[in-house]
């Protein structure tokens, strides 16, 4: 990101004043480039930096420290890298967001993110205005990816499904569908005319019924088995 770090973009901070900021933590082993981050995060008025972790190696009580509502993980540290991180996280808040950075878009580190639990998998080159957009879209309950790592993750679970039963409900298969096609938690509420919570609710469920722990997976997992409609 470099210099460019420096902009930040003023769109979607409705409603400041009532939610405020929502904090993010970053573990990265760059000293330049936490600083940056945190720098970028600082300047924008509806996110801000309350913590930056050269490694994973405490990274559940960190977390249990600066009560963060979103993760910056690197992929690769020392002593303890991101999917251990991210896996030990997840084991103590399931439910807290997670996004892989790294200047990788191999398939093994790909997919070792996505069993992790990770949320999304950003590559380090995307540019600040959209890696904003995309951590908003995190926020929010989406699954941000980069274009070059979506593709992967698409090519790679089109092969033949297995034809494993795992009893949605028709609620749960067209939410499902919805988190395919990249809608936030809010979005879906609208979309399907129900509450916020009845959506969190529902989502809840369709992870215990496919056995993931983030949306990624169950996106992944939805488009390897079939499980929605295109």
């Amino acid at each position: 990101m470099g210099g460019d770090l420096m902009l930040c973009p003023t769109k979607h901070t409705l409603n400041l004043t009532v939610l405020g900021k929502k904090r993010i933590i970053i573990f990265d082993d760059d000293d330049a480039r936490r600083d940056s981050l945190s720098m970028l995060l600082n300047m924008c008025p509806d996110m801000e930096c309350v913590g930056a972790f050269e490694n994973a190696a405490n990274a559940s009580k960190q977390v249990k420290a600066t009560q963060p509502d979103l993760i910056l993980m690197d992929m690769d540290m020392p002593l303890v890298n991101g999917v251990d991180g991210t896996r030990d996280i997840k084991a103590n808040y399931p439910n807290l967001p997670i996004i892989i950075q790294t200047v990788l878009d191999d398939d093994h580190h790909i997919f070792e993110a996505i069993k992790a639990g990770a949320d999304g998998y950003l590559l380090k080159t995307t540019a600040p205005e959209k890696f904003l957009e995309q951590l908003r879209e995190a926020l929010e309950g989406g699954a941000p990816m980069t274009g070059t790592v979506a593709i992967k993750v698409l090519q790679f679970f089109r092969k033949e499904p297995q034809n494993l039963v795992y009893n949605l409900s028709n609620r749960e298969k067209s939410i499902l569908k919805l988190l395919v096609e990249g809608h936030s938690y809010k979005m879906i509420a609208v979309k399907s005319d129900i509450a916020y919570f009845t959506v969190c609710n529902h989502i809840k469920k369709i992870y215990d019924k496919l056995h993931v722990n983030s949306a990624t997976e169950a996106v992944s997992l939805a488009i390897q088995q079939r499980l929605v409609n295109s």
